[in-house]
């Protein structure tokens, strides 16, 4: 199963019209990721400011299929199609009562924070982030 967790559209997350403003997705995203590491018990703040490791994204790949506005909930799917050495391939669908309003693929990489080189996934975050493995999804 995915990684799912819900987030409402706010009113600074929106244009003068009311329609989402696309960069606040991005912003939003990063919240759902950060969520998901929790929900295994690893927190950003331990992996950044313990560990000294970060979690860049270096590939993204998003889809925009229709506008989410002012009010609406929208529900994220997070599904890991890969983990490896270092790498996290995550595909996300996002919908607004069941219907996709957008998706991405993401590639995220596991670094250092002191000589920002890779770094294997220690083994809790492996562990934690296979519970939501979709290899079948995987390109």
């Amino acid at each position: 199963m995915p990684f799912t967790i819900s987030k409402p559209m706010r009113f600074g997350d929106c244009d003068l019209t009311g329609i989402a403003y696309h960069p606040a997705y991005l912003s939003m995203l990063v919240d759902v990721n950060e969520a998901m590491f929790a929900s295994f018990g690893v927190t950003w703040k331990e992996l950044m400011f313990e560990r000294h490791l970060g979690l860049p994204s270096v590939k993204m790949n998003i889809e925009f299929k229709k506008p989410a506005i002012y009010g609406d909930t929208l529900e994220f799917n997070v599904h890991v199609r890969k983990i490896g050495r270092a790498s996290l391939d995550l595909y996300t669908v996002v919908t607004v009562d069941g219907e996709v309003i957008w998706t991405i693929e993401q590639l995220i990489v596991m670094t250092s924070t002191k000589d920002h080189k890779s770094h294997p996934w220690p083994d809790d975050c492996r562990a934690g982030l296979e519970r939501y493995l979709h290899p079948e999804l995987a390109k």
